[in-house]
């Protein structure tokens, strides 16, 4: 079973690694969930933005292959709740539907998210664009998406892990 403990020593062990940006993976987090805060989202989507790419911290540790956004969401339903796992497993998905909806939004991508839309299959189609819109917490998957990409910024001052202890704890699922 994994603990909250678990998560955590993920960020400090592997949170310097970089996947396909500038800034390391802690630094990414911090930042996406900081956006999460600063937009008064709930609880559940700021620890979603802090976690969505936790599947990258679990393959740099020798864990499960797999894309991230199957990985993590797996390693963390063991704790919390799908409010916050389902944003993660569809913050691909989110990215690929508003290239697909949006016609500016591609341009406005960071270079290594250009590079990664491609391996994770480009815009989605129309058929897409509407099965994607039935998902439950598609809404809160397309938050967490523009929070992710806007969180890419070197050097950028916020809020520490520890800060958001106190967050997560409060999220694990009773008995875990």
């Amino acid at each position: 079973m994994t603990a909250l403990e678990d998560v955590l020593d993920l960020y400090h062990r592997w949170g310097a690694e970089r996947y396909d940006e500038e800034v390391g993976q802690l630094d990414h987090a911090l930042q996406t969930a900081a956006l999460a805060a600063s937009a008064g989202a709930a609880d559940a989507l700021v620890a979603a933005a802090l976690m969505h790419d936790a599947g990258h911290l679990l393959a740099a540790g020798g864990g499960p292959a797999g894309p991230h956004e199957c990985t993590a969401p797996a390693f963390l339903a063991q704790l919390f709740p799908v409010s916050v796992t389902d944003p993660i497993a569809l913050h691909v998905a989110a990215k690929r539907y508003l290239c697909a909806v949006e016609p500016d939004y591609h341009a406005g991508l960071s270079a290594g998210s250009q590079s990664s839309l491609r391996r994770q299959g480009g815009p989605m189609s129309s058929g897409e664009v509407a099965a994607f819109e039935t998902m439950p917490g598609w809404v809160d998957a397309v938050a967490v998406r523009r929070w992710d990409d806007a969180g890419k910024i070197e050097g950028a001052a916020v809020p520490g892990l520890a800060s958001y202890e106190p967050l997560l704890r409060s999220l694990v699922c009773s008995g875990s």
